[in-house]
């Protein structure tokens, strides 16, 4: 069996917003098996609209303000890998250390808060994952998400790059 995830983080859409995830997005949500919202949502209304098109699993993030029925760390066995996911990784230094402290089991770890896009393994095999965020680039080149393809145990992830024209 191969599971398809869409993997998104710091989207920080609120109601009032006159931006929307890019397109791209919401093609990779329509193709995936699961999304997962590494946090800052900001709007029950964005998971809602995701939860519309595939199944989401979403973590509190630190402007969830209006979240707090989200869990701040989340795990489970997607298709023989396990996963976990928070939002706040700490800092860059002794984050794969840190990482494997806090979900030893894990296979594949997801994260947000900084918007830099991460995909690299950590300690003992554990993949670390930062989509980076598709509304709010900061110091990035661009704006991004991460897909991700479990097939039987094994982990593939790649961030995605999107165009800019449409955000700042």
């Amino acid at each position: 069996m191969t599971t398809r995830l869409a993997v998104i983080a710091d989207t920080h859409l609120t109601p009032t917003s006159k931006r929307d995830l890019p397109p791209r997005v919401w093609d990779e949500i329509a193709a995936a098996d699961l999304v997962l919202h590494a946090g800052d949502v900001t709007t029950p209304e964005l998971l809602d609209r995701v939860a519309s098109v595939t199944p989401v699993v979403a973590v509190l993030g630190n402007n969830d303000h209006d979240l707090g029925r989200l869990p701040e760390r989340w795990t489970d066995v997607v298709d023989g890998v396990r996963v976990a996911m928070v939002h706040d990784s700490g800092a860059t230094k002794g984050r794969a250390r840190r990482m494997a402290r806090w979900f030893p089991e894990a296979d594949l770890v997801v994260f947000g808060h900084s918007h830099a896009p991460v995909s690299e393994e950590g300690v003992d095999g554990q993949w670390l994952l930062n989509p980076g965020s598709p509304t709010q680039r900061r110091r990035q080149p661009t704006h991004s998400i991460a897909v991700v393809v479990l097939d039987d145990g094994r982990v593939d992830a790649r961030i995605v790059s999107l165009p800019s024209c449409h955000q700042g």
